[in-house]
Order: C-alpha cells, then sequence, then structure tokens
C-alpha cells in the first residue's frame, strides 16, 4: 500500500531552512573526520556557563524539589529581573509586567500570539535574525521587510518604516544591538520609532537579546523612556546561558495577564531549574564575570574587524554591539554562500552566509561571530588568506 503523502500545513511553504544550522552540521561531519574547524558561525558564546548559576543549580537540584513554577515565572527572579533594570538603566519596571519565557523566542511568541491576527503584517528590516519573520508567519502573520544598508546603521529610519506601513500593518519588530550587523539604535532613534508606531495604532517590539554585549558605548534599554513597548531579553548571550534556554519578555501594562494565559497552554512554565540558577546571574560575583567577558569580546572584534578588511572584507558600518560582523563580500565574490562553502572545506572556518538574514543584498554578506579566541580568529584570518590568495 502507498504511503498516504504528507499533509503539512500550507504555511510550512514559507519556512525556509536555517542554513546556518546546516553548516553546523558539515562542520561537526569535517570534526568527526579528524578535521580542525574554527566556529565563527553559531552566534553562542564559548565561554561556560558562569560558576555562580551553575552553583546555584547544583544547590537546588540536589534538594530535589523540582516542580511546575507559575507560568509567569518565579516571583524571586522576575523580582531580580526588575531590579536589574532599575540597578543598570535607570529604568522602573514592575515585576507584575515580566513573563519568564522558554529562551527569548519564547518571549517573542507570546508577544505576537497576543497581538497578530490572520493577515496582519508585521514589519522587519532586512537583515535581520530570521527566525523573527517565520514566528510571524506561524502566526498567520506576515512578514514584510524594510531594506536597510549601511547609510543607517542596518537600522530602520521613521521615513522607511512610514513608507512601508499600510492599514493591515500591526506593528515593528527592530533589535538593538541587532543581528546579525552588531549595529545599535540610540535612545532618540528608538523614542521616534515609537512615536510613529503609536502614532499608526501599532505595536512596537524591541528586541534586548544582546543587551550588555555593547563596546565604546553604554549599554541601554527602550525601556528607559518608555512603557508601552514590549521588550525581549534572554539570559542566553550576556548572562552566557544559552543551553539553559531562559529569556523574559516585558509586556506594556494591561497585557501581563492576557499573556499569561497564552503561557499557560504554550509552556506551562519555563524551566524550574534555568529559574532558579538564573537568580545567581544577578550576584555581584557573577556580574564581575560577565563584564570580564564582555571585555574579552571587545577583544576579539578589536582583532577580527581590521584582519576582515585586510582580507578585502568591507565592513561598511562597524558593529557597537553583539558579537557579529557583517561584512560585504562583493570585492571578493559574487556568491557569498559558494565563499562560506569554500571557507569550511579549503580552510576549516565556518562563517554564515547572507542568504539566512533575509532578501536585500544576501549574497553580497558573510556574517562572522567572533565567538571564539583572539589566537583562534588570528589562525582564521591566515587560513582565509590562504584561501584567497
Amino acid at each position: 500500500m502507498t504511503p498516504a503523502p504528507l499533509r503539512l500545513a500550507d504555511r510550512m511553504t514559507d519556512i525556509r531552512p536555517f542554513h546556518v544550522m546546516e553548516l553546523l552540521r558539515r562542520a561537526r561531519e569535517l570534526e568527526a573526520m579528524g578535521r580542525d574547524i574554527i566556529h565563527m558561525e553559531i552566534g553562542e558564546p564559548d565561554f561556560p556557563s558562569p560558576p555562580p548559576v551553575v552553583d546555584a543549580a547544583t544547590r537546588f537540584l540536589a534538594r530535589g524539589d523540582v516542580h511546575y513554577t507559575p507560568a509567569l515565572g518565579i516571583a524571586p527572579l522576575r523580582e531580580a529581573i526588575a531590579r536589574f533594570y532599575q540597578d543598570r538603566f535607570g529604568a522602573n519596571v514592575a515585576p507584575e509586567r515580566i513573563v519568564v519565557t522558554p529562551g527569548a523566542s519564547g518571549a517573542l511568541m507570546l508577544a505576537l500570539a497576543a497581538t497578530t491576527n490572520p493577515g496582519d503584517t508585521w514589519l522587519l528590516p532586512d537583515p535581520t535574525y530570521p527566525s523573527n519573520r517565520h514566528l510571524v508567519r506561524a502566526f498567520e502573520g506576515v512578514a514584510r521587510a524594510v531594506p536597510v544598508n549601511a547609510d543607517s546603521a542596518y537600522q530602520p529610519t521613521v521615513a522607511a518604516v512610514e513608507a512601508a506601513w499600510q492599514a493591515n500593518t500591526r506593528g515593528l519588530i527592530v533589535a538593538s544591538p541587532a543581528n546579525p550587523t552588531g549595529t545599535l539604535l540610540t535612545q532618540p532613534e528608538i523614542n521616534a520609532l515609537r512615536q510613529s508606531v503609536r502614532a499608526r495604532g501599532g505595536h512596537l517590539i524591541v528586541d534586548e537579546i544582546y543587551q550588555g554585549l555593547t563596546y565604546g558605548v553604554e549599554s541601554s534599554t527602550a525601556l528607559t523612556t518608555m512603557d508601552d513597548v514590549f521588550v525581549v531579553n534572554s539570559f542566553s548571550k550576556y548572562f552566557g546561558m544559552t543551553g539553559w534556554r531562559l529569556g523574559w519578555l516585558v509586556a506594556p501594562d494591561g497585557y501581563a495577564r492576557e499573556i499569561e494565559r497564552l503561557a499557560q497552554h504554550f509552556f506551562i512554565s519555563a524551566s524550574t531549574i534555568a529559574q532558579q540558577a538564573a537568580l545567581a546571574a544577578f550576584s555581584p560575583a557573577c556580574l564581575d564575570i560577565l563584564e570580564a567577558r564582555r571585555q574579552a569580546f571587545a577583544e576579539r572584534r578589536n582583532t577580527l574587524l581590521p584582519a576582515l578588511r585586510e582580507l578585502g572584507f568591507t565592513v561598511a558600518s562597524e558593529p557597537q554591539g553583539a558579537f557579529y560582523i557583517y561584512s560585504d563580500v562583493s570585492a571578493l565574490t559574487d556568491d557569498s554562500e559558494t565563499l562560506a562553502r569554500r571557507l569550511i572545506e579549503e580552510a576549516g572556518v565556518a562563517a554564515t552566509p547572507g542568504i539566512d538574514f533575509g532578501d536585500n543584498r544576501p549574497r553580497q554578506h558573510l556574517r562572522f561571530a567572533y565567538t571564539t579566541s583572539q589566537s583562534r580568529l588570528a589562525e582564521a584570518a591566515e587560513r582565509i588568506w590562504r584561501v584567497l590568495a
């Protein structure tokens, strides 16, 4: 009997593969064959989880009292996040507005599920993190790209947003620091975008998951000057807790109870162990460790940026945050995907082609993540030089 064909939802035709994961799979295959691969493709810090976080989890787990938590997260963690906003940024955020989630993706899912009707359009910069547009599609929305370039630091301008706005536009999603470009929105720029979006009856979602990882400029939050936006954050990047899968959403007043109902059904709750561990992430000892790591990232950035330029890569807008360099490869090739495959096969260097991040000149760009040591970055540059030569 012939098996029946797969009956997939229509939305699946719009969900593209995550190409960086394909590259990672190939990198693992080469490593299994004995090849040495320098990983610059994945947005994951190479540092281990901070010891205070691990110790807190170990102590909690040893008690064996591991059960569900409230859907919004444990009260001590929501209060600790609120204090962090106050102490670090002077932002007054009520704990009741904070929703602890399974990763930042869980936070964005809740914000979109609570606000998106079928056919609603969300504006997203292009290039941007690919999962954002797919999550919009998963909730029957439509992701509309707003092309951004180096002349605006790869961030959307008010003029570009207003030109793209339509009657069915639900809102705008921005990121600061941004993936893949590492660029920032200034507070006046976010304020201007917020005013424009709110004047049209829309929502603004601000992705701040790389908050804390800035270089030569102070870290900030949109919540310092506004309380009617959704802010997505994470323990993965600055706090170095990727595998713990823990993030949070700050919702505008009046939305938390509605979002709680969604969280109850979507997740029941975020990981209990991860929540208990994250309490230690705000301790002075842990914050000292994280600041030292931020300085290490700054040094890596200052190593890789000139090295790439010497190799012929163009970086027209210097990154000030996250741990990425989005480089124009037009002087070297007309196809960044082909170049990425050459680099991994011939040089043992894994980098991400621009096709993952949108349709705005993707084949002219490669993203390099400086999530490995300075010595490995220097070695990567030498290997790339040999291939290009």
